[in-house]
Formats: C-alpha cells, structure tokens, sequence
C-alpha cells in the first residue's frame, strides 16, 4: 500500500525539464525589484483611470527667478505660447542673497510659479535655460501630491502629453 508521503512522479513531458532553483528565484525577484517602480506607475494609473482620483506627482510646480518683471513677463509668455504649461503666476519683487563667484551678492528677483505636468520638466528647463539671460538660471521643481480636484483636472486639460 502506497503511503500518503510517497512522490509523485512528474508527467513524461516534464522529466527533461530542470526544477526551477535559487537562481530562477533570485532573477524573478530582481525583475520585481527593477520593475517595481514601472509596475507602481502603472498601477496608480490604472487606479486613477478608475475611480477618478488623483496620482501624486503628476503635475508639479516650477520655480523660475528673473531679473525684472519685463523679463518675467515675457518669459511667462514664451512657456504659455508653447503650451509647456497651465498657468504661470507672477509673483512680486523679492530680495534675495547669493554667492556667485565667491563674492555675497544681493539682488531683487521676480518669481515665476509654472504649473505643468511633470512629464514637461525636461522640455521646459531646456527652453527657459535657452531664453533666460541668467548664465545659471534657477528652474527648480516640486511635485504636486494633492491639490483641489477640479483645479488638477483642469491642469490635466490644459498641457498636451506631447
């Protein structure tokens, strides 16, 4: 009589085949761990494309300094004419201290705040680096983790993907 302990024979299909081993489990674990932040994405898409909610980092916002309003202006106008954002806010004159070849330096600078998908940021940098008159512009970024609904819809609306 046949114990319940004894091994089942594999199916004559399987007999050439090797048993997977550490090594099959290593690599699918390392394909995890590098698509992880793929499959995350994906996943908050899916889920967003679902209920309607909000991913985190979709759209952030943009800090750009500039020497005068005229400059900030015409800067906040060249981004809106190539639609690489929402809105750009203006913000009024402010101090700021700096080094700037070892020396402190203080000036007045105008704040630009652009609103843009996150997936613009490369293209955006390279266009204000290309028409700033600063040598090292700032063009700084944050990402938007929560906002009002219908005001990040709208952002969603008002940036093309491509």
């Amino acid at each position: 009589m046949e114990g319940p302990r004894q091994r089942c024979p594999l199916p004559p299909a399987a007999q050439g085949w090797p048993r997977p081993g550490r090594g099959t489990a290593l690599l699918v674990l390392a394909l995890l761990v590098l698509l992880h932040p793929l499959l995350r994405g994906l996943a908050l898409q899916l889920h967003s494309a679902v209920t309607g909610s909000y991913v985190p980092g979709t759209h952030s916002v943009v800090f750009v300094t500039c020497l005068n309003e005229h400059i900030a202006r015409d800067i906040a106008r060249a981004i809106m004419d190539k639609r690489l954002a929402a809105c750009v806010s203006i913000l009024p004159k402010s101090s700021a201290l700096y080094f700037w070849k070892g020396e402190l330096e203080e000036s007045t600078e105008i704040l630009l705040l652009v609103k843009t998908r996150t997936s613009k940021i490369g293209e955006l940098s390279n266009y204000v680096r290309s028409i700033h008159p600063f040598e090292i512009p700032e063009i700084i970024s944050l990402p938007i983790d929560q906002g009002n609904p219908a005001y990040l819809r709208w952002m969603e609306e008002s940036v093309p993907r491509h």
